[in-house]
This record gives C-alpha cells, sequence and structure tokens, in this order.
C-alpha cells in the first residue's frame, strides 16, 4: 500500500519503511550509506531508525 500523498503532516522518522522508495532516498542521503547497507542493517535490527543509526555507526 503506498503513502497518501494528500496526508501532507510531518513524516515518521522514527521508522524506515524499506518498501516506499523516497524514504529509502531519505535515509541514505541522511545516513550517507548505499541502499544496500541501509538494507542489511534494517535486515539485521529492525526498521527502528534509533536502532538502524546505531548499527551502522558500529
Amino acid at each position: 500500500m503506498s503513502d497518501d500523498r494528500k496526508n501532507v503532516g510531518q513524516p515518521d522518522r522514527s521508522k524506515i519503511a524499506m518498501h516506499e522508495e523516497h524514504e529509502v532516498r531519505y535515509w541514505t542521503k541522511h545516513l550517507n550509506v548505499t541502499k544496500d547497507q541501509l538494507q542489511k542493517a534494517v535486515d539485521k535490527v529492525g526498521n527502528s531508525a534509533a536502532a538502524v543509526r546505531k548499527e551502522l555507526a558500529a
């Protein structure tokens, strides 16, 4: 299911939605990683942005 583009509220930046291309672009740029690195981190620790940040910093 895709995002409702009419809902223009604040995005939920506490979770990383790998199935949403615009979110993948945001997170790869924000964390300065490749899509593959981001996917591996999400696969390992889940989609919590805090957990992914911690994993990528290690």
